[in-house]
């Protein structure tokens, strides 16, 4: 089958002098039934080219699938009066939320379940998405979060958990998460809306039983460059209001008991520092940057913040990097990394003390919990080849208890497996962390079939964590696994986002290239079975990867991928833009507008071979549009040379996140690490066999 070919409507872009002709920026308008008709052709193709991977496909699949324990459920997390958790079973798509009513952790399990929300009843044939689930405090009521389109505005419902009863309440457009709070006397919701970029943007607040119309608004942003973020103390209260670009932050505040009080600002925004409020004993905890790049924690009281009056709780320490706080009646436990690695520190009576654990690489975080008054703080401790584990951890002597360990299903030693660490030497000179799985028997005969996964940007971190669906498949199949924790992250620390962002983004996509040159130079892999894998800005990752280094790689997989920077970061009417300026720079300004042109995947398509490529994207995302990587495979099409694969599907009805049911999901991965598989000489077991 012949792939299809997009007509080139060559426009004229214009700015700064320079002069870019963009042949396919006709695919933005999905109103044009000639838009639809060339996705639909690219799905058809796709179709088409993955008949052949099919054997492979449906064997990953199956060996996915086959690793789904039967019934899979989470710690139940104390509240007041009951413990809350979430199951799946094996033939589901969509968890379970339940609770029970029980006086303490042993008497579980006699205690009768209580069915909160069975999303496999809601879900229907099409999209469901539902993410925020709040209890009032009186444990009586739930409001949540739901979506079927794949955008980011959700839809806010509230049952009643007595009669099991849906309220009549209903109020459109609230933002995917970090939206919405009960007042203390749970007669109030308070909730954060989205305007027409989908930025959440404004506060209500709403009456149990009013119509959504009487709601108050309560505040506005109007910076274009900030988003609202809704959360509540630990202690249930006070609630706090975060106005927060990707560098400087705004926190108002109200006592939960309080409701139609007035929202005080803490400290006024200032550029370049961020903080994060909680509240503790008598005084709020300010975990903030100011006057300390990694992070440091103050108390101050309840009050609006003079400086001065800010209370260091124990020394700062430049080699760790403080990213969380959560306060108990007894004792604080914090999150943050050190030395490439999650942590977590409890501090109670004075001192600060660090959870020390036996493996080389593992990723460690405090899970949910409800109560402030509480000894038992669940956490949560993960690796390549330990599966998650649950610890009741008491924060002030610092003991832990194994809780619940998830369970494997079919055969798993992990002394076949090894999990190591490597450093690749980027071209400044800087040591870029590699982590590494894979069975001990892997490379007995030489270079092994390698996929190597990125992101690196936002400060988001790419962690050692368990994944058996994944993982096991590919590892018994000989494949090394590998990530490459580049700058944009900040896996090293604070200074590792900064050093791969803005004017210095391209130390990202380097970075990437010389991990890859380190596999290759230390016999890990070889080129021809070397792929690369990464998703939305790590799409971008990809793109450049593939444009500045893509003779390292066989094949590439671009997942939502935030290919034609300039263009984007041009048009303040796409969603979500204007937040994006803190983190690639402002193309208004000339000397952003270049360097972002010097990268951009799109802009820098050349007449030369590219590895093998299969690029997804949703009609109905709100972060990377779908024109996006639409334009991207049409533009290599007409200017790529060689013979191979270039394949993009676009799921018609999902956003960014792809298809909402579990297996749906397998299925695409499946179909996505079956095309790299393929193209790093991986065969399906089965042919092998016969």
């Amino acid at each position: 089958m012949e792939a299809p070919k997009a007509k080139a409507i060559p426009k004229v872009l214009e700015i700064h002098g320079d002069r870019r002709i963009d042949p396919y920026y006709w695919l933005r308008d999905r109103d044009n039934p000639d838009v639809i008709q060339y996705l639909e052709d690219e799905n058809t193709y796709y179709r088409w080219y993955m008949e052949r991977i099919q054997p492979l496909t449906d064997e990953l699949y199956e060996a996915m699938v086959a690793r789904i324990p039967d019934a899979e459920e989470r710690v139940p997390v104390q509240g007041d009066q009951y413990y809350y958790y979430t199951r799946m079973e094996k033939s589901l798509q969509y968890p379970i939320h339940a609770r029970k009513r029980a006086a303490s952790r042993d008497a579980l399990a006699d205690a009768e379940e209580e069915i909160l929300l069975n999303l496999n009843d809601l879900a229907g044939d099409g999209y469901l998405s539902v993410t925020v689930l709040a209890t009032s405090p009186d444990e009586k009521r739930l409001a949540y979060l739901e979506n079927r389109d794949g955008t980011d505005r959700y839809t806010l419902l509230v049952k009643d958990l007595v009669t099991g009863e849906m309220l009549p309440d209903r109020i459109e457009g609230v933002f995917i998460d970090g939206s919405v709070a009960w007042s203390a006397d749970g007669q109030y919701l308070f909730y954060i809306t989205v305007d027409e970029a989908q930025r959440p943007y404004r506060l209500y607040r709403h009456r149990l039983g009013d119509p959504a119309e009487q709601d108050a608004l309560l505040y506005q942003e109007d910076d274009e460059t900030c988003i609202l973020t809704l959360t509540k103390s630990q202690s249930g209260r006070y609630l706090f209001l975060t106005s927060s670009t990707k560098t400087s932050t705004e926190v108002r505040y109200l006592p939960a008991d309080d409701p139609l009080g007035t929202w005080t600002v803490f400290r006024p925004r200032q550029a370049d520092v961020e903080y994060e409020l909680e509240h503790w004993e008598d005084a709020f905890l300010v975990l903030t940057n100011l006057e300390r790049p990694n992070f440091s924690l103050f108390r101050h009281p309840v009050a609006p913040c003079e400086d001065e009056r800010l209370e260091e709780l124990f020394p700062y320490d430049e080699a760790r990097y403080l990213t969380g706080v959560h306060p108990f009646r007894e004792a604080v436990v914090i999150e943050g990394r050190e030395g490439g690695l999650t942590q977590i520190w409890t501090f109670a009576d004075g001192r600060l003390t660090r959870l020390e654990w036996d493996e080389p690489l593992y990723t460690v975080s405090v899970s949910t919990n409800r109560r402030y008054d509480t000894r038992e703080v669940l956490i949560q401790y993960e690796s390549f080849l330990t599966p998650r584990t649950t610890y009741a951890l008491d924060p002030v002597s610092v003991t832990r208890k194994e809780l619940h360990r998830q369970p494997v299903n079919g055969p798993y030693h992990p002394s076949d497996y090894v999990q190591e660490r490597l450093w690749a030497k980027a071209g400044d000179g800087t040591d870029v962390p590699v982590s590494l799985v894979y069975r001990k028997d892997a490379r007995r005969e030489g270079p092994a079939p390698c996929i190597l996964y990125g992101y690196g940007s936002y400060g988001h971190n790419l962690d050692p964590v368990f994944m058996p669906t994944l993982l096991l498949p590919l590892l018994d199949r000989g494949v090394i696994y590998a990530i490459a924790h580049v700058r944009g992250g900040s896996e090293m620390g604070r200074h590792w986002y900064e050093n791969g962002k803005m004017l210095r983004k391209k130390n990202t996509f380097t970075d990437f290239i010389a991990c890859a040159d380190a596999l290759i130079r230390e016999g890990y892999t070889s080129p021809e079975k070397l792929a690369a894998d990464g998703r939305s800005a790590g799409g971008l990752l990809m793109g450049a990867v593939a444009n500045m280094g893509g003779d390292r790689f066989a094949a590439i997989s671009a997942g939502v991928p935030f290919v034609d920077v300039v263009t984007t970061m041009l048009d303040p009417t796409i969603p979500l833009t204007t937040l994006e300026w803190d983190e690639w720079g402002d193309p208004r300004d000339e000397t952003y507008y270049f360097y972002m042109k010097s990268y951009s995947p799109y802009d820098n398509v050349e007449p030369k071979r590219y590895p093998h490529l299969i690029v997804t994207t949703g009609l109905n995302d709100p972060r990377v549009a779908y024109w996006e990587p639409a334009k991207w495979v049409a533009k290599l099409r007409a200017t790529k040379t060689g013979q191979e694969a270039l394949v993009l599907k676009t799921h018609m009805g999902a956003g960014h996140f792809g298809s909402s049911g579990r297996l749906e999901h397998l299925r695409e991965s499946a179909e996505i690490h079956a095309f790299l598989l393929y193209h790093i000489g991986v065969s399906p077991k089965r042919s092998t066999a016969s």
